[in-house]
């Protein structure tokens, strides 16, 4: 798998999961995360930064076109 798809992979799980813990303890502090990892989702094709790939990358993943 490439960074990229690695990345979209773990976002995905992230915002599931914080948004289901709210769901479930209705603890605010979980949708500050969510709203922190979408944020950082909305923010990264403008400014191509995003620290996933970038750690990802440093531990050895292939990377594909999009964070490149």
């Amino acid at each position: 798998m490439t960074v990229e798809r690695i990345t979209f992979a773990i976002v995905g799980v992230l915002i599931m999961a914080t948004a289901g813990a709210y769901l479930t303890t209705q603890n605010v502090y979980f949708l500050y995360a969510t709203i922190f990892v979408g944020f950082m989702i909305f923010q990264a094709p403008f400014t191509r930064f995003c620290p996933l790939p970038m750690i990802l990358k440093m531990m050895g993943g292939r990377s594909g076109s999009v964070f490149s």
